[in-house]
């Protein structure tokens, strides 16, 4: 759940953590919360700054250590974790909005950078007034309250003209000032001095004012490293919840044992994996113009620092009783998470400006790899340009969907090792990681290029191409990329829903092959497919895990029924596959006989992958056409629109984090598992809103927009690729390690 991708970033904030651990342990933090309430700095911090952790971001001509705020951002996050106290957040976010105005700020970061503190103040946070006094400006008014003020030896304060343009200035606190009084205040999170700074006619000092800052980067750059403080706040309390339910007893048993506590730690895990990828994104977004930069500290707003209450409490609760005592130190971290979320004010503001934002754009995932595989990207890039020459015959029927269209386009595709370039030769290309970011890119560049779908048999051809025979590869291979074949996966039973040990469905061994009996449900797409990957038990007196094999089934086959399946829309989208005597030779046994559990558990890990994509679907089309519209439910339509944007950005960031992982070189985490439970939660949130806003649109089965055709079709997606109650089985006991009963 940490915010660092690469080894760097790991080595710095895992001795952010050791500095922490040597110098501010909680029982010292505890025992200093009085004197770090009245702005005292820790008797730590020189040594801190001398370290270079609080300039970790700033240029090395500054006097910083030349990083990136993705770097200063890692620090952050960590110790928040440790629960630092002192003015940390405040003195790097103040330095990080300085480094954004031109020289007139070369000062105030150079103090910075060699150990002085700091805090910034946001125009909507002032409300001080500047007057100009000859070549000085007179300041008069005073500040919201403000985290870190107390402790701080520099301010940047952002204030009004009498033009009411805004005007930055850099102003040196200290005591005895003429015109400038720190007022101290009790605050919630007793790790950190909170004050209202007033200014009474005071005369700035020549030099002071500050340009060149743009207001709506330096909001976005506030809002990304609060978010990595709530990210990292959040991460510590998962930590501890999972570590003391893991080991905690009742009843002789775990208590991580019982179903749900396990869903309850799971359920925070998505929430908590989704806040960090919302909080890096926000920083990343630093180098991206400047709308893009908004939606992603909307969404961290909206994502990260919000939730984190909540995230928080809900962490406190699993300890029970103790939880909430005194001496327990994760309502500090609780206390943390609420004043950070105060500190953005209002939530309906920034789920406004998330829904402005979305109603006309959608969060980027690009990733920026320079020259990187320069040569690769060249051919890859003259390949499609010649496709784009050529045509695709695109079918009328329903036999195959617009990404299985086929045709000249699509052979060249093919040809090159493009149409599914991850597969190893002659297939694809064993492209790496880098090279698949650089083929989607230069997909991306070419919208009315379509790229090729392997549609269900994506999940099944690495089956057939990793352990099939060579015939099984020459037969099939080539036509699912090419797209003239298509296929389903013959898994789920009546009697056995997700627990596909429990299948009942016989494979009795005769002369040359196999006689299939029984009975298969929910099949997608099973009407259209030429052949189906088919799970049957051909041991029954084997371990129900070991006596399964992995069959392809021609569908056309004797004996074999197939009966669509009428859903709640009115679609026929699933089928009862019955099959009565179905002989299936002998060459179309993937494997050995009772290998088919590791196969089937092979083929569902990449189901669930594809499954994590589908965030690229636009979940919110009726709420973005109502925004358009204007009346009187216009802010909640926009709010509702922000929420279901940021959502689904942070899941965004989720998979980018992951793929940018593998192009560092490392092995895949446990991405896919939580996007999956993360889009169950994203799909209930879309429907939800929708159908409380667009009222008697839900009426009409067909309306513009359409409302209740997206939400009666819902139910395949919640349940596609694993019910999330089993998604959440799998997140408790595979990622975090709880006992099982």
């Amino acid at each position: 759940m940490a915010l660092a991708i690469t080894t760097e970033q790991e080595d710095l904030a895992e001795s952010v953590a050791q500095f922490a651990a040597r110098h501010a342990p909680i029982d010292k933090t505890r025992a200093a919360l009085d004197s770090i309430a009245a702005g005292e700095l820790p008797t730590w911090w020189e040594e801190f700054t001398a370290n270079g952790f609080h300039a970790v971001h700033i240029d090395e001509a500054a006097g910083g250590q030349g990083g990136t705020l993705a770097d200063m951002a890692c620090v952050i996050e960590s110790a928040a974790a440790a629960l630092l106290p002192g003015p940390l957040l405040s003195t790097a976010t103040a330095s990080a909005v300085a480094t954004l105005a031109d020289d007139s700020a070369a000062t105030l970061i150079a103090d910075l950078a060699a150990g002085a503190t700091a805090v910034v103040v946001l125009p909507e946070d002032s409300a001080v007034r500047a007057v100009p006094d000859g070549d000085r400006w007179r300041l008069s008014g005073q500040t919201s309250t403000v985290l870190g003020l107390c402790a701080a030896q520099r301010v940047l304060l952002a204030t009004r003209g009498d033009d009411h343009a805004e005007l930055w200035f850099a102003l040196n606190l200290g005591s005895a000032i003429p015109g400038v009084t720190v007022d101290q205040l009790r605050g919630t999170d007793l790790s950190t001095d909170v004050g209202v700074l007033v200014l009474n006619d005071h005369l700035a000092a020549a030099g002071c004012l500050v340009t060149g800052i743009p207001t709506d980067r330096a909001r976005c750059v506030v809002v990304a490293l609060a978010a990595c403080a709530s990210a990292g706040t959040v991460r510590r309390g998962v930590e501890t919840a999972v570590d003391y339910i893991r080991t905690r007893e009742q009843f002789g048993k775990p208590v991580g044992s019982f179903q749900a506590l396990q869903h309850k730690a799971a359920i925070l895990l998505v929430n908590a994996e989704m806040a960090s990828a919302a909080a890096w994104d926000a920083v990343r977004a630093i180098d991206e113009d400047i709308e893009q930069h908004r939606l992603a500290a909307a969404s961290a707003a909206l994502m990260t620092v919000y939730p984190g209450p909540d995230l928080m409490l809900d962490a406190l609760l699993m300890f029970g009783a103790i939880g909430y005592t005194w001496e327990h130190d994760t309502h500090l971290y609780w206390r943390r998470a609420t004043s950070l979320a105060a500190a953005l004010g209002p939530v309906t503001r920034w789920g406004r400006e998330a829904g402005e934002l979305a109603r006309t754009l959608h969060r980027s995932t690009a990733i920026q790899l320079g020259d990187v595989e320069a040569e690769f990207r060249s051919r890859v890039s003259e390949i499609l340009d010649r496709a784009m020459s050529l045509e695709n015959e695109i079918p009328t029927d329903d036999r195959r969907a617009p990404g299985l269209a086929h045709g000249s386009q699509r052979d060249l595709l093919v040809e090159t090792g493009l149409a599914a370039a991850h597969l190893a030769p002659p297939w694809g290309l064993a492209a790496s990681p880098v090279q698949q970011v650089i083929i989607a890119e230069e997909f991306d560049k070419r919208p009315e290029l379509i790229r090729p779908s392997l549609s269900i048999a994506e999940w099944i051809l690495p089956t057939i191409l990793d352990s099939g025979t060579d015939q099984q590869r020459e037969r099939f291979a080539e036509p699912i990329l090419r797209g003239t074949q298509r296929w389903c996966q013959l898994f789920s039973e009546p009697g056995a829903g997700s627990d596909l040990a429990s299948l009942s469905t016989r494979a009795t061994k005769v002369d040359g092959g196999w006689l299939i009996n029984g009975h298969k449900i929910w099949t997608s797409s099973a009407h259209l497919a030429q052949f189906g990957a088919l799970l049957a038990r051909s041991d029954p007196d084997a371990p129900k895990h070991r006596g399964i094999s992995y069959f392809l089934v021609d569908m056309t086959s004797p004996g074999l029924e197939i009966s669509p399946i009428k859903q709640a829309s009115g679609h026929f989208d699933f089928n009862e596959v019955f099959f009565t005597d179905v002989f299936v030779p002998d060459d179309m046994l993937v494997g050995q006989p009772g290998d088919g559990w590791n196969l089937a558990v092979a083929t569902m890990a990449v189901e669930r992958t594809a499954i994590g994509n589908y965030v690229n679907i636009d979940r919110s089309e009726a709420l973005r056409q109502l925004a358009d519209t204007g009346g009187s439910d216009h802010d909640a339509i926009l709010a509702a629109l922000g929420g279901i944007e940021a959502h689904t950005t942070a899941i965004k960031a989720m998979v980018l984090r992951e793929t940018l992982r593998l192009v560092e070189g490392q092995g895949p985490g446990p991405t896919s598992s939580i996007a999956k439970y993360a889009m169950v939660l994203l799909l209930r949130r879309a429907s939800t809103a929708t159908l409380g806003l667009t009222g008697r649109l839900a009426m009409l089965e067909d309306s513009d927009p359409a409302v209740i055709s997206p939400y009666f079709d819902m139910p395949s997606e919640l349940i596609g690729g694993g019910t999330a109650e089993i998604q959440l089985t799998v997140i408790a006991s595979m990622i975090l390690g709880l006992p099982r009963r």
